[in-house]
């Protein structure tokens, strides 16, 4: 029996979307296609009917992940500097630092996309270039290109210092850099803009 079209991509979504959350969870390296395609509720070899390769689906989720966190959380944040501070708060929750797999994909997965196909941190990198270009229409609405390497420096704060709180053993410890984190984004929200 063939299936609808609609149903192949529906199926392709979900694997999508599944391999998101695990590859957050566990990376990139830890998730393997075995596991991947279980979570989606598929069978290995289903893989090679949506993905030319592991590498392929991880570029794409990688794509999946930045998107929907744009649409999600900067898309939808207030304009100006009063969105960006939703934006950080929300970032910087607890709630935000505990929830990995459902989380920034940035925190969770910038050191092995690093070392990751090219297709994979070109993903990244073009998801990024839309969040980065998010901030920077919130900081300098008038001249959003202006204010693009500050943006770049608020989401280079933003993943590190949370890869950070989620590395800690120490709750209140990690709980008072996420309070840090805020007051240090904030002030680099009002700092002055230099070009």
């Amino acid at each position: 029996m063939r299936y609808a079209k609609e149903h192949k991509q529906e199926t392709k979504q979900r694997i999508i979307a599944m391999a998101g959350r695990r590859l957050k969870s566990n990376g990139i390296d830890g998730s393997g296609v075995a596991t991947l395609m279980k979570d989606a509720g598929l069978t290995n070899g289903t893989l090679y009917a949506y993905f030319a390769s592991k590498d392929e689906l991880v570029a794409t989720a990688v794509a999946d992940q930045m998107r929907a966190q744009h649409e999600n959380i900067v898309a939808q944040a207030a304009p100006g500097r009063a969105g960006l501070e939703q934006i950080v708060r929300w970032y910087f929750s607890p709630e935000q630092r505990d929830s990995i797999e459902d989380g920034c994909p940035n925190a969770a997965l910038l050191d092995e996309i690093a070392r990751s196909t090219d297709s994979t941190r070109q993903a990244y990198t073009d998801g990024a270039l839309v969040l980065i270009d998010g901030f920077a229409a919130r900081l300098a609405p008038h001249d959003p290109p202006s204010a693009r390497p500050k943006a770049l420096g608020l989401l280079g704060m933003l993943a590190g210092t949370m890869q950070l709180s989620r590395a800690l053993t120490d709750r209140q410890l990690a709980d008072q850099l996420l309070e840090q984190g805020i007051r240090n984004a904030l002030t680099l929200l009002d700092a002055e803009q230099h070009n």
